[in-house]
C-alpha cells in the first residue's frame, strides 16, 4: 500500500522537476567568426524574473542545464555588438533539450549592465582589430570625466600639463559612438562625464573602413545606449571639498557639476535629452629658471609664481530615433554649448640680470618685476546631425551621414608687466584678441555587401570640408599717450579651407581558427591656407594637396588552448590645424611666444603590431602586443630666441621619429573579492632631423604604468585604489620629467542600487610625494636653457551621487562635434 502511495508522489514530483536543457551559438554576423565570453541571459517569459546566464567557450558556444518545464526567452549579448533575444522557447518534456541554433549578432550598439550573470565581466575583452575596455571596472572615474576612465588603459598616459598620448602619441583621433570628431580630444574627454561611458575602444592599428587620421590610432568612446520601451533618467551631483593646498593662488579652486540624461522610448520613437553643467578648477604653481644668449651676453630670468586653471563648461543635447520597420532607421540629433578655460600665470621674476662677458660674473643689470598674464579660451558651438540605415532582405546594409558644425572659437589674453614690489608701476601693457568660426560638413556613404562565402565586403565614401577663418589682434599700451596701439607684426588674418574625398573596400572574414581583414582606402585632399596682415602688406595662399593610399590589413589565429596571435598593419596620417599653421606669433606670456608654419605638411605613419592573448578558466589573462610605428614629416614644437627674455615656440616638421616598444597588461583575481588590472607600456622613441639647419636627433627609453586594483567589501561597497606612472620623455629640444599619480576611491550603492556614492582622493600626496608634478626642460647649446616645474594640486577629495530613477535602461545617444573641438 506504501509503495502505491509514493510512486504516483514521485513521478508528480519528477514531472514537475524534471531537467531540460537549452543549446546554442553566438557568431559575428558579419563573417560567422565565434563570439567567445558573449553573455546569454535566460528569463522566465512570464514574469521576465533572470533565472541564469552563461558566458561562451572559445566556439561561441553555450549550454545551459537543469531548466524546469516552462516557457523562457533568452538575450544574446557582446560588447559592442547590437544584443539579440529570442522569445517563446518551450520546455514541455522531460529531459528535453532546444537547440537554438547560431545567433548572429550585428556590430552595434549594446547595453549590458541589467544581465546579472555569475561570471564576471572582464576588464579588457580583445577582437581582431581592438581592445574593449568595460568603464564599469574603474570605479575611480565615477562622477569625473572620459578623462578619468580613459587614463586605466594601458596604451594612454596623462601628463602634468593635461595632455593625452597614445602609446606616447597625441596624435589620435576620437570617436563618440563610432563618430569622429575634428576637435581637441582633450577638451571632449574633460567634458564628457564618466558616468555616462559604457565601455572604451582602442583601435591601434585601423582599417580602411575608417578615415585615416591619427598616428596613434583611434579611441571610440561609448555611451549607454539600450533597446527597451519606457523611460529612463539619471541625475549626477559632483561636489569637491575646499583645497587642502592652496599654491599662495588668489581665488579659491571650485569643483562641482551636474548633469542628467532623460530617455523616452515608445514603439518606433526614442527621444533622448540631456545636460550638463561643470566647473573643474585645478589650483598650481610654477617654478622656472631660462636663460638666453644672444653675441656676448647672458640674460638670465627665475621666476616664481601661481599658475592655475578655471575651467567651465555647460551643454544640452537633443536627439530622435525613428524605426518605422525593422529595415530602416532614421536619426536626428543637435548639440550646442559653451565652453571656458581661463589660465592664469601671475609670475615673479625676482632675479632678471644680464652678464657681459658669458663666463664673467659682472652683471649688467639686476631687474624684479611681476607678470600679471591672463589666457581666456572660449568657444561657442552648434551642430546638427541627420543619418539614415537601411537593411537589404538579402542582408547588404545601407548607412549614411550628414553632420554639420558651427564653432565659434577665440578669447584674449592679457599680459601686463608690473613693477616689483610696487605693482602699480606698469612696465608694459599688451593684449590680443581673437575670433575663429569654423563651419564643418561631413558626409558619409557606407555599404556592406550581401555576405559572401569569403567573408564580409564593404565598401564607402566621405567627404569632409572645413572652413576656418581667424582674425588674430594684438596691441600694445602706450605708457604715455595710455592708448591701446596695434603691433602689425602680430596681428593677422588667416583662412584654412580644406576638402577631402576618400573612398575605401574592405573585405572582412573568418575560417576555422584564423579570422582576417584586409583593404584600402584612397584619399584626395585639397587645402588652401590663406594668410594676410592688418596693414595690406601681405596676402599669401599656401596650396598643398595630396592623393594617396592608405592599406591595412589584420590576421589572427586562435588556439585550441584559447590563446590568440594577432598581425597587422595599417597606414595613416596626421593633418595639420589652423593654430600650428599661423606664422604671427601669439603671446602665450611674459617669456613666451607661439607660432606655426604655413608650410607645415602633414605627418604620414606606417604602423605594424604583433599581440598574443591568452585567458585562463579562472577568469585571470594576460595580453603582449609588440609595436613600430614610423611617422614621416613628425611635427615638434621648438624653440628659438626671439630677444633676451622672450623665447618663441614654432611648430615644424623636423623629420622621422620612431617608437619601437611592447605593451602589457594582465587581469589578476587572487581571490573572490579581490581583482586587478595592471597594464604597462614600454618603448624606445627616436627623432632623426633637422631645425634651421642644425642637427635635431633624441633617443630615450619610455614607459608608463596604470594599475588598478579593487576590494568588494559586500556587494554594495567597495574601495579601488589606482596609479598612474609615466617615466621621463625625450623631445626634439629636451626632456619631460616622470609624472605620477595615485588615487582612493570608496563606493557604496543604496536602495537597491538606485544611488551610488562615491568620495575620491585625488592625486594622494600629504606631503610625502611630488604627486602631479612635472618638470619640462628644453634647450640649445649657446643659444638658450629653460626648466620650469609645473606644480598641481594634490589631495583633493570629491564626493559623486548618482541617482537613476527607474530600473530601465539607458537608451540615450548623443552626437558630438567634429571640427572645433581639435582647435579648442
Amino acid at each position: 500500500m506504501g509503495i502505491r502511495i509514493h510512486i504516483p508522489i514521485a513521478l508528480v514530483l519528477f514531472s514537475t522537476f524534471s531537467f531540460g536543457q537549452l543549446k546554442g551559438r553566438i557568431v559575428d554576423a558579419s563573417n560567422d567568426y565565434p563570439l567567445e565570453y558573449a553573455t546569454a541571459a535566460l528569463y522566465d517569459q512570464e514574469n521576465g524574473r533572470l533565472v541564469t546566464g552563461v558566458i561562451t567557450d572559445i566556439e561561441g558556444r553555450f549550454s545551459i542545464e537543469e531548466l524546469k518545464k516552462g516557457t523562457y526567452s533568452l538575450e544574446a549579448s557582446f560588447i559592442g555588438y547590437t544584443s539579440q533575444t529570442v522569445r517563446d522557447i518551450r520546455l514541455t518534456r522531460r529531459n528535453e533539450t532546444v537547440d537554438l541554433g547560431t545567433l548572429a549578432l550585428s556590430i552595434g550598439e549594446n547595453q549590458l549592465e541589467e544581465v546579472v550573470v555569475e561570471a564576471e565581466r572582464a576588464a579588457v575583452i580583445h577582437t581582431i582589430d581592438r581592445q574593449v575596455f568595460d568603464a564599469k571596472q574603474f570605479q575611480n572615474s565615477q562622477g569625473g570625466s572620459a578623462t578619468d576612465v580613459i587614463r586605466n588603459i594601458p596604451s594612454i598616459s596623462v601628463d602634468g600639463l593635461g595632455e593625452i598620448s597614445v602609446r606616447g602619441s597625441t596624435g589620435f583621433v576620437l570617436l563618440l559612438n563610432g563618430k569622429p570628431i575634428q576637435g581637441s580630444p582633450s577638451t571632449l574627454l574633460n567634458q564628457l562625464p564618466a558616468n555616462a561611458i559604457e565601455r572604451v575602444e582602442l583601435i591601434t592599428v585601423p582599417s580602411a573602413k575608417y578615415d585615416p587620421e591619427g598616428k596613434a590610432g583611434i579611441l571610440n568612446i561609448l555611451t549607454r545606449k539600450g533597446a527597451v520601451d519606457g523611460s529612463f533618467a539619471q541625475i549626477n551631483l559632483r561636489g569637491g571639498f575646499p583645497s587642502i593646498e592652496r599654491y599662495g593662488n588668489a581665488e579659491p579652486h571650485q569643483r562641482y557639476g551636474i548633469d542628467g540624461t532623460y530617455t523616452f522610448r515608445r514603439g518606433d520613437w526614442n527621444i533622448s535629452l540631456g545636460a550638463n553643467y561643470q566647473r573643474n578648477d585645478l589650483g598650481g604653481r610654477r617654478v622656472g629658471d631660462v636663460f638666453t644668449i644672444i653675441g656676448d651676453t647672458l640674460t638670465r630670468f627665475p621666476s616664481d609664481g601661481e599658475r592655475s586653471f578655471d575651467e567651465l563648461n555647460y551643454s544640452g543635447r537633443f536627439t530622435v530615433d525613428f524605426t518605422p520597420d525593422s529595415t530602416n532607421t532614421f536619426s536626428l540629433g543637435f548639440y550646442a554649448g559653451k565652453r571656458s578655460k581661463d589660465r592664469t600665470a601671475d609670475i615673479l621674476y625676482f632675479d632678471n640680470h644680464a652678464i657681459v662677458p658669458l663666463d664673467g660674473e659682472e652683471r649688467v643689470y639686476t631687474l624684479q618685476y611681476f607678470n600679471e598674464n591672463l589666457r581666456i579660451r572660449r568657444g561657442d558651438f552648434v551642430l546638427g546631425s541627420i543619418d539614415y540605415t537601411h537593411t537589404f532582405k538579402n542582408r547588404a546594409m545601407l548607412s549614411t551621414s550628414l553632420l554639420y558644425e558651427y564653432t565659434l572659437l577665440g578669447g584674449p589674453t592679457t599680459n601686463r608687466n608690473l613693477g616689483f614690489p610696487d605693482t602699480n608701476i606698469v612696465l608694459q601693457d599688451e593684449f590680443n584678441t581673437n575670433d575663429n568660426p569654423l563651419n564643418g560638413i561631413r558626409f558619409q556613404a557606407d555599404y556592406a555587401w550581401k555576405p559572401l562565402s569569403i567573408g564580409q565586403l564593404e565598401t564607402g565614401y566621405q567627404y569632409r570640408f572645413l572652413d576656418h577663418t581667424g582674425d588674430f589682434v594684438y596691441e600694445r599700451r602706450n605708457n604715455t599717450t595710455g592708448v591701446f596701439e596695434l603691433v602689425p607684426e602680430f596681428s593677422s588674418e588667416v583662412d584654412l579651407r580644406r576638402s577631402l574625398h576618400s573612398g575605401y573596400v574592405q573585405l572582412s572574414g573568418a575560417k576555422g581558427k584564423w579570422e582576417y581583414s584586409a583593404g584600402t582606402r584612397m584619399e584626395a585632399m585639397e587645402r588652401d591656407f590663406e594668410l594676410r596682415d592688418k596693414t595690406n602688406t601681405i596676402d599669401t595662399t599656401y596650396v598643398y594637396d595630396y592623393v594617396k593610399l592608405f592599406p591595412s590589413v589584420s590576421l589572427q589565429y586562435t588556439s585550441e588552448n584559447n590563446t590568440r596571435l594577432k598581425a597587422a598593419y595599417s597606414k595613416r596620417v596626421e593633418r595639420t590645424t589652423t593654430f600650428k599653421m599661423n606664422p604671427f606669433p601669439e603671446r602665450e606670456h611674459s617669456e613666451t611666444l607661439e607660432q606655426g608654419d604655413p608650410t607645415l605638411r602633414p605627418e604620414f605613419i606606417d604602423l605594424f603590431e604583433l599581440g598574443l592573448t591568452k585567458r585562463f578558466r579562472d577568469g585571470n589573462s594576460v595580453f603582449a602586443t609588440a609595436y613600430y610605428r614610423e611617422v614621416e614629416n613628425v611635427v615638434n614644437r621648438v624653440n628659438t630666441v626671439f630677444n633676451d627674455t622672450i623665447l618663441n615656440r614654432i611648430y615644424s616638421n623636423v623629420g622621422r621619429a620612431t617608437s619601437l616598444g611592447i605593451e602589457v597588461g594582465v587581469e589578476l583575481k587572487p581571490v573572490k573579492k579581490w581583482k586587478n588590472f595592471i597594464g604597462a607600456n614600454l618603448y624606445r622613441y627616436r627623432i632623426d632631423g633637422t631645425f634651421d639647419n642644425r642637427e635635431v636627433g633624441t633617443e630615450a627609453f619610455v614607459y608608463s604604468i596604470n594599475a588598478n586594483s579593487t576590494y568588494d567589501f559586500s556587494d554594495t561597497a567597495s574601495a579601488q585604489f589606482t596609479l598612474n606612472y609615466l617615466s621621463d620623455r625625450n623631445t626634439a629640444q629636451g626632456e619631460d620629467s616622470r609624472f605620477y599619480s595615485p588615487n582612493l576611491t570608496l563606493r557604496k550603492t543604496f536602495f537597491n542600487d538606485r544611488l551610488t556614492a562615491t568620495l575620491q582622493w585625488q592625486n594622494i600626496d600629504m606631503g610625502l610625494l611630488n604627486t602631479n608634478e612635472q618638470r619640462i626642460t628644453t634647450f640649445r647649446e649657446g643659444e638658450f636653457f629653460t626648466t620650469t616645474n609645473y606644480i598641481y594640486e594634490v589631495d583633493m577629495v570629491i564626493l559623486n551621487l548618482s541617482y537613476t530613477f527607474n530600473k530601465n535602461k539607458d537608451t540615450s545617444r548623443f552626437i558630438d562635434s567634429e571640427f572645433g573641438k581639435r582647435e579648442f
